[in-house]
This record gives structure tokens, C-alpha cells and sequence, in this order.
């Protein structure tokens, strides 16, 4: 048997992009970052870079979010300090030609958080910004208007995963704040949805859904009117009815 021989197989790089998702002004917005260095030069894309040799890819995905924008995210398995955002994988890319300096395969990640403040640029991005979900998504025919490498494929699928994770688990508490009225959370999911929901039917379905929402015991006015009560995350992961998806 011949001997091991690691340059008889091609070398590749490994990545994590983001895909960084938070309500504001009543709008989904992702993360964008204009990158400061080719390929793709001066074109909007996800936050990321390689994955170090001596760190796993959570660890890659948090440094790299926290070098090109200032924010930071906590994974959900270790009790979270600060916005306390969302972070899972959401998938992974490998098209040999995603990349033009090399072979590159890139594990995506999905982050979720409350309002989010302005992000500061880092790394190789000279700028960031939050952008909504339908001006990134659409197409306007301007030549280079599009999102650098596969990013836009990506962005696609992370926020369809948004979409379909808050009809069965409890995630669209992870755009909330810690308290929060059923007015501010029937927004979240408006936002994530695109859709107008019906206020008192909304109601209905997430105070009677077990494990949900538990009061907090207190109420607010900063959405106007009269005040309401404000709300926590219940201990439900899953949602049992889950919350339906209109069709659209």
C-alpha cells in the first residue's frame, strides 16, 4: 500500500458567510458590506472570510462578524450576554467556480436579532449598512448591481429559512427585545412574511399557543395608544399549532 502523500490532493479553502437579519422601521434588513479588496471590488456582499486553521467554524463565523462590523452574536447554547442574537449554520456552498482566486467551499450562517444598531466596518469592508430584504433581492438590470460571488443565492435562502423557522419554533422572539407587547412581536412577523396580519386573530393564536409567550408583568406605551401588556419567550421551542404562513 502506498504511503499517504497529501500533495497528490488538490488544496481548497474554507469560509463562513453571514447572513445577518434584524427588523427595522418594520422592515426585514440584512447586513451588507461593501468589500475593500478583489475580486469583486467596491461590490456589496455578506460579511465573512476564511476559517482559521486553529479555530472551528462557530468560532470563525463570530470573529468574522465582529471584525467587519463591530457587532457580536451569541451562539443560543451558551447563556448570552449583550444583544444576545441567533446563530446557527444554515448551509454549505461549494460550485468550484463560486470563487474566482481559488477553490473555495463557504458553511453559511444564519443570525437573528433585535434592532441592531448602525454597524461599523471593518477588515477588508470599507462600509456597511443595513439594507432591506427587497431592495438587495431585486433586480434592477444595472450591470454589477447584484451581490458579489454567490452571496445573493444565499441571502435567498437564509431569509426563506427565517421565514419557514417562525411558523414552527419559537424564533421570531430572537428579533425581539427581552420584553415585548403581542403588537411589537405581530410586526416581527409582518416584517419576516411580507404580509399584513390580522391584529385580534393574531392574538388569539400566540397567547393560546402552550409555552409561547408567559407575561412579564408589566406594560408599556411606547407603541401608543393605551397600554399594553408586555410579554416574554415562553420555554416552547417548537410550536404546537405552529403559526401558519398566509398565502401570499
Amino acid at each position: 500500500m502506498s504511503p499517504y502523500d497529501p500533495s497528490a490532493f488538490p488544496p481548497f479553502a474554507v469560509t463562513v458567510d453571514l447572513v445577518v437579519l434584524t427588523v427595522r422601521r418594520h422592515a426585514l434588513c440584512a447586513l451588507v458590506v461593501r468589500r475593500g479588496e478583489q475580486p469583486f471590488q467596491g461590490r456589496w456582499a455578506l460579511p465573512g472570510g476564511f476559517v482559521r486553521g486553529d479555530e472551528d467554524l462557530a468560532a470563525a463565523a463570530a470573529r468574522e462578524l465582529s471584525e467587519e462590523t463591530g457587532l457580536c452574536a451569541h451562539d443560543p447554547a451558551v447563556p448570552g450576554v449583550g444583544n444576545g442574537a441567533h446563530l446557527e449554520q444554515l448551509a454549505t456552498y461549494g460550485d468550484p467556480k463560486r470563487d474566482p482566486r481559488m477553490r473555495v467551499v463557504s458553511v453559511a450562517h444564519l443570525v437573528l436579532a433585535p434592532d441592531l444598531p448602525a454597524p461599523r466596518a471593518g477588515g477588508d469592508a470599507n462600509s456597511a449598512r443595513w439594507a432591506s430584504v427587497d431592495e438587495v433581492l431585486s433586480r434592477d438590470g444595472q450591470a454589477g448591481a447584484g451581490l458579489a460571488f454567490d452571496h445573493e443565492r444565499i441571502l435567498t435562502e437564509g431569509v426563506e429559512r427565517a421565514r419557514s423557522k417562525i411558523e414552527y419554533s419559537s424564533l421570531a422572539t430572537a428579533f425581539c427585545p427581552p420584553e415585548f407587547t403581542v403588537g411589537e412581536l405581530r410586526r416581527v412577523y409582518e416584517a419576516v412574511w411580507g404580509v399584513a396580519l390580522d391584529p385580534r386573530n393574531f392574538h388569539r393564536k400566540v397567547t393560546g399557543t402552550p409555552g409561547f409567550l408567559v407575561p412579564a408583568g408589566g406594560t408599556t406605551t411606547r407603541q401608543g395608544g393605551r397600554p399594553a401588556q408586555l410579554f416574554r419567550a415562553g420555554g416552547a421551542t417548537l410550536l404546537n399549532p405552529p403559526m401558519l404562513r398566509p398565502e401570499v
